[in-house]
């Protein structure tokens, strides 16, 4: 049997811990962090969260022993990517990919880095004059022309699709346009609770769209329960109102007398009596 080194031991023991203790727990990709960067995110998220970060081996054991006592938490292996680092904390994790994502940075394109998303250069004047610059965007086919005497871009222009590698000619382009398409940060690839594992794609969400959706809903069901005379406490008074109008409309049209639309029937009355006066 293989000989283990008891700092080895000890960095497991102390992860088995953590994931005891922390109701949820991320798995990150510290990839592409420079020092003083990473620095001053650990300091500005210090007493919220605890990151930590040791070889992927050590975390994948760590994972697989803590699996008896919180089922499907080795289902994060899989996304311990990169630079892999666990990230603990007690709140929701919609709330830590808020948080991780409110403190990345922009940060200019690099060779062989992959793109995070869709890279475009968008339409409009550039700070360069005419000269070999024009072919020089061709090359990563981007369409420009001569405008004022300064080269503008003639429309936006995607250079490099998700995912893809980012060549040394591209690079070169956006670092002198002034374009920052990477970001800096922890990358929340997934994160665990109760069982689930969600996703960076899952937790990214539209606050302002959610919002909306959900006051769409509320409103389509408060909708339905009126039309359906389902009680609630936010339809009765609808319901109510809705009654009432329906009730004193049916009164108006057949005839019926009441105290609340007596008025109404002598007018209508009135108007139909000076309507056949007029015409006879």
């Amino acid at each position: 049997m293989a000989h283990v080194a008891e700092h080895k031991k000890m960095t497991v023991t102390e992860f088995g811990r953590l994931l005891k203790e922390y109701p949820i727990v991320g798995a990150v990709n510290m990839e592409n962090i420079p020092s003083p960067q990473l620095q001053k995110m650990r300091a500005s998220l210090r007493g919220k969260v605890i990151l930590k970060v040791t070889k992927r081996r050590l975390l994948k054991i760590a994972l697989e022993q803590a699996e008896k006592d919180k089922k499907g938490i080795s289902k994060l292996i899989p996304y311990l990517e990169g630079m892999p680092a666990l990230i603990f904390t007690k709140d929701n994790p919609f709330a830590l990919y808020k948080k991780l994502q409110k403190n990345k940075s922009d940060a200019p394109a690099k060779v062989g880095q992959k793109a995070p998303k869709d890279i475009v250069v968008p339409a409009g004047p550039t700070p360069f004059a005419p000269g070999p610059i024009i072919s020089e965007l061709a090359q990563v086919g981007i369409k420009s022309k001569v405008d004022n005497n300064k080269i503008a871009v003639v429309s936006d222009t995607v250079v490099v699709r998700k995912g893809e590698e980012i060549k040394a000619k591209v690079a070169s382009i956006l670092t002198r346009l002034g374009i920052k398409p990477m970001e800096i940060g922890l990358d929340l690839v997934a994160a665990y609770e109760d069982g689930d594992i969600m996703t960076k794609e899952v937790l990214d969400i539209d606050e302002a769209k959610f919002a909306a959706d959900v006051a769409q809903a509320a409103a389509w069901a408060t909708n339905l329960s009126v039309n359906l005379m389902i009680v609630t406490k936010d339809s009765i008074s609808l319901i109510l109102t809705k009654a009432t109008r329906d009730a004193r409309a049916l009164a108006i049209e057949q005839g019926i007398l009441a105290d609340e639309v007596k008025g109404d029937i002598l007018a209508r009355a009135e108007a139909q009596a000076q309507a056949l006066k007029a015409k006879v």
